[in-house]
């Protein structure tokens, strides 16, 4: 993979470049599934964290949790949602705004002062599409997504998951990147293109 290949996945719809990890151990909580599916939701975060040879503990000192997955039906379930609110400012014009688009997924981040990724916020409408997949590539696709800070467009166009076969995996350039991303030699947050250079280097 090239370095402009790399660039490509940090740099934003504005032309800025942006990328930032997680800089503390990730923290999951699952709400609105199953226990069987928590399993799968969890074992999805806890495969990516190893990949990327990152770290999760039971607690954040700060938040309890930091990384919240939230399944819903309607965006209208979460403004009710008690202290959410406190969490997310605006979340009902926000999910005003994802129901008029129609949107079936966001992701929101919060970043500690050094602009590391410190908390993460998932949501999914389960729509036709997203109850159509299998769980464990749901979960896949969102843990990849919550890893890096990547670009708005990063994803817009192709999924991070690859098919072998029968079996869904994680694309191979993706996961390569993820690996060299939190390489203990290269930034936490990194603002110039260079940075996407110095992955490159440390790909495969």
């Amino acid at each position: 993979m090239s370095p402009q290949e790399v660039e490509a996945f940090f740099t934003r719809s504005d032309g800025s470049y942006l990328f930032a990890r997680w800089g503390r151990p990730i923290v999951p909580v699952v709400f609105g599934v199953i226990e069987a599916t928590l399993g799968v939701v969890k074992g999805a975060i806890e495969a990516v964290v190893a990949l990327a040879g990152h770290s999760m503990a039971e607690t954040d000192p700060e938040l309890g949790a930091n990384l919240m997955v939230f399944f819903i039906r309607d965006w209208a379930e979460l403004p009710p949602v008690p202290k959410l609110d406190h969490l997310i400012p605006d979340l009902g014009p926000l999910c005003a705004r994802l129901a008029q688009a129609d949107a079936n997924q966001y992701r929101l981040f919060r970043f500690d002062a050094d602009g590391a990724i410190k908390a993460a916020f998932v949501f999914l409408r389960m729509d036709a599409h997203l109850s159509d997949m299998p769980a464990e590539d749901l979960a896949l696709a969102q843990a990849a997504q919550v890893i890096c800070l990547w670009s708005d467009r990063a994803f817009a166009q192709s999924s991070p998951l690859a098919r072998v076969g029968a079996q869904v995996i994680l694309r191979p350039d993706v996961g390569d990147i993820i690996r060299a991303a939190y390489h203990p030699m290269l930034p936490t947050v990194a603002r110039d293109a260079s940075h996407a250079l110095r992955i490159a280097a440390r790909l495969p």
